[in-house]
């Protein structure tokens, strides 16, 4: 990365973060009847049905997959051999609508992904060789139809099968509602879906491996995102634009080279339909970050090294993954009283360790993020701040920052040693709940919530994509370990930068805010009602 574009993503980075004084750019008004278009599609492109869950679920061999325990996903199975099935389970595993929720003449659906503010600004393309009743091509899913649109034709080509996927942002979704700090919410949706896919992927027995080989320049030739004939333009181009995020490949052994040469010999077909035809507000930061922090092709090296970690904290309950994915939602409001076991505690926090194995292995980065924990109500703890490193370089990191505002922090005695848990500092009940809620744009779900965190990163502007990335990985282990033990989880990107770093006495830039999460027993709003399809609904 240039010292120029080093400079605009700092740039960036400072201007879009919420003080107390003032929350950082965005619009001063939306109108929720013209907010943009939640679903794309490409008109006159040839449609694929997908399989529909229940369906899959009467074949025995899709069956078992289902009914696979979260906490067994890590262990090795026979891959599924591609077909439109497998493909139909992944993406309505990953990326799929799982239920339609109304209130009022109002309806909106609930996808197996979590996104800021429910706007999804994630789309999702694969590049498919040698699958069965398909042909070789690019392929973009429709959540809504649970189909894929044939965006490109390839030229077919001998070898085994090949399965790519692509992730864009139409990040006009996210900046519509959010102006400038969109950015960062596209980077952490990004992270959600690579988790979501990777837990999907998991079900069938398929690696998910981030290809940095690819940079986004090239990501997006491939894609057909800089075809700008195929997206309407509407009043501006900025608000139709997809953003080329990351490549990833569920191939155990995937073919770069074949992707190349039939990307650039590929049959183009469709339109990309309209996203917002009339936008209220222009945010030209968002355009030049996403410039400035784009990746550069990477030559080929071995995936980063993990630290070797004790093998996971058993007592996770023996709930089918895929049931628990369905079910995943965000939390609005969380009861005040409820106390969450410390077994429980420990076993999520252990979940967030950056083992050589799911999900972790997904992205090609090392860990860069260590978490900052505001324990309101578990059981036999202490309520106070906590940290969890999560490496030990993350460790030495902290350490060296923390001892001035922290000098008597203590290892909590009855956590498993490899977790490095720590207590920074003990506070009353109520302290905590003022902290917390103050720091989290004076949300009641930091404070009334069994635990709540703040993900504190390395800070690399080379790398700023990639923090957020990881981020939302840890946001989506959290919703789905949240669900098995009972609770429910809400990802928070409202929070006051500066001063979540001033609490900790951080004395520079070197460690930087990332993302806050908070975990507790939901309060269900009756007024909304949920529907649930057949179609999407496992067997008893």
């Amino acid at each position: 990365m240039s010292v120029e574009a080093q400079q605009t993503v700092r740039a960036y980075h400072q201007r879009t973060k919420h003080r107390f004084e003032a929350y950082a750019p965005g619009p001063e008004t939306l109108d929720w009847d013209a907010q943009p278009i939640p679903f794309r599609h490409f008109e006159a492109a040839e449609n694929v049905p997908l399989p529909a869950l229940q369906a899959i679920a009467q074949q025995p061999a899709f069956a078992a997959m289902l009914r696979r325990p979260l906490h067994e996903l890590a262990q090795p199975v026979a891959a599924q051999p591609p077909s439109l099935a497998a493909l139909g389970m992944l993406l309505q595993l990953s990326l799929g609508i799982t239920a339609w929720k109304s209130y009022g003449p109002d309806r909106w659906a609930v996808r197996a992904n979590p996104s800021s503010g429910n706007l999804h600004p994630v789309e999702a393309y694969l590049f498919l060789r040698g699958v069965p009743d398909i042909a070789d091509g690019l392929y973009h899913y429709r959540p809504d139809s649970h189909a894929l649109e044939c965006r490109a034709t390839f030229t077919p080509s001998p070898g085994p099968a090949q399965l790519f996927v692509g992730l864009s942002s139409v990040m006009w979704r996210e900046t519509w509602k959010y102006g400038e700090r969109a950015f960062r919410y596209c980077q952490l949706d990004t992270g959600h879906a690579v988790g979501a896919l990777r837990y999907a992927a998991a079900l069938l027995g398929w690696p998910l491996t981030e290809q940095r080989t690819v940079g986004t320049a090239m990501l997006a030739q491939s894609l057909g995102l800089d075809r700008s004939a195929d997206f309407a333009s509407g009043r501006r181009a900025d608000t139709e634009r997809e953003e080329a995020e990351i490549l990833l490949s569920l191939s155990s052994e995937p073919d770069l080279e074949w992707l190349h040469r039939a990307s650039t010999t590929a049959r183009w077909h469709g339109k990309a339909s309209l996203i917002d035809g009339h936008p209220m507000y222009r945010w030209p930061i968002v355009e030049e970050v996403a410039a400035a922090s784009q990746h550069l092709s990477e030559a080929a090296k071995p995936v980063a090294q993990i630290t070797d970690i004790p093998p996971a904290i058993t007592g996770v309950p023996d709930i089918a993954a895929a049931t628990l994915i369905l079910q995943r939602r965000s939390a609005q409001r969380f009861d005040a009283r409820h106390v969450m076991p410390k077994p429980d505690f420990f076993a999520m926090l252990d979940a967030t360790l950056p083992r050589r194995q799911l999900p972790w292995d997904a992205l090609a980065v090392p860990p860069h993020i260590a978490l900052v924990l505001f324990v309101h109500r578990i059981q036999d703890m202490q309520p106070g701040i906590y940290l969890l490193p999560r490496s030990p370089h993350l460790a030495e990191l902290l350490n060296a920052r923390l001892d001035a505002r922290f000098p008597q922090r203590q290892a909590v005695a009855d956590a498993p040693p490899h977790l490095g848990l720590q207590l920074l500092t003990a506070a009353t009940p109520a302290e905590l709940h003022r902290v917390a809620r103050s720091l989290n744009c004076h949300q009641d779900i930091a404070s009334n919530s069994c635990f709540a965190l703040g993900m504190l990163a390395e800070y690399d502007p080379a790398s700023y994509r990639d923090l957020f990335r990881e981020a939302g990985l840890i946001g989506q282990v959290l919703y789905l370990h949240a669900e098995a033990h009972g609770l429910r989880g809400t990802g928070i990107g409202c929070y006051f930068d500066d001063p979540f770093h001033h609490l900790l006495g951080l004395p520079d830039d070197r460690l930087q805010s990332i993302y806050h999460f908070t975990v507790g027993l939901p309060l269900e709003d009756t007024r909304i009602e949920t529907t649930i399809t057949d179609d999407i609904r496992l067997p008893a």
